[in-house]
């Protein structure tokens, strides 16, 4: 699927234009709603509270931080659906968990008990679509705009790549959509999952 994004086709953003932009577009979401698809199994998040004290090695600090979210997330969903659409995520997961996602997993459970659903797949389910290379990170917003995220070589945000082909979108829509249907409620996945999620020591 990678082949499909082709970034001569795409607006290229920088990380400042790409968080306006995105911002922009997100908030005027009308129908179909917003998906995402997360590939990639580190990243780094400076600026995030939590994922600094994770970094440091802080978990009680981090997981600390994360459970005072809990006021804002809820309040950022009630908007959300206040706006009239609704936010999925299919995220994969690879074994061994790496440490960057049992921090972020974390996350993403507070996000899915609050109206941001979240469900995992693991390697096997993307696999078959991966002959050309890894997918990338990507977001559709409605029908009409869907981004390309972009990172470093170190994991952290490096602005996007901006597509309006709506042939593009719905395909792409169609796909993350199809991932979610195949996949996991990331809450039955910690249940399941618990011990290879176990906090590093």
């Amino acid at each position: 699927m990678r082949d499909l994004l082709d970034a001569s086709h795409g607006d290229q953003l920088a990380t400042a234009e790409y968080r306006r932009d995105f911002a922009e577009h997100f908030w005027a979401i009308s129908h179909a709603d917003f998906w995402k698809l997360e590939r990639r199994q580190v990243f780094q998040e400076p600026g995030d509270d939590s994922w600094e004290a994770f970094s440091r090695g802080d978990w009680r600090k981090a997981l600390q931080l994360l459970e005072q979210r809990r006021e804002s997330l809820q309040a950022y969903y009630e908007r959300i659906a206040r706006a009239g659409f609704r936010t999925w995520r299919v995220r994969v997961v690879e074994e061994p968990v790496t440490p960057y996602l049992r921090w972020e997993l974390r996350l993403l459970r507070l996000r899915h008990e609050y109206g941001g659903l979240v469900r995992i797949v693991g390697p096997d389910a993307v696999r078959p679509l991966e002959v050309n290379g890894a997918l990338p990170e990507v977001v559709t917003l409605g029908l009409d705009v869907m981004y390309e995220v972009r990172y470093d070589e170190r994991g952290v945000l490096a602005g996007g790549v901006r597509y309006i082909d709506s042939g593009l979108v719905t395909r792409w829509r169609a796909l993350i959509a199809k991932l979610y249907a195949a996949g996991e409620d990331i809450t039955s996945f910690f249940d399941r999952n618990h011990r290879s999620l176990d906090l590093p020591r």
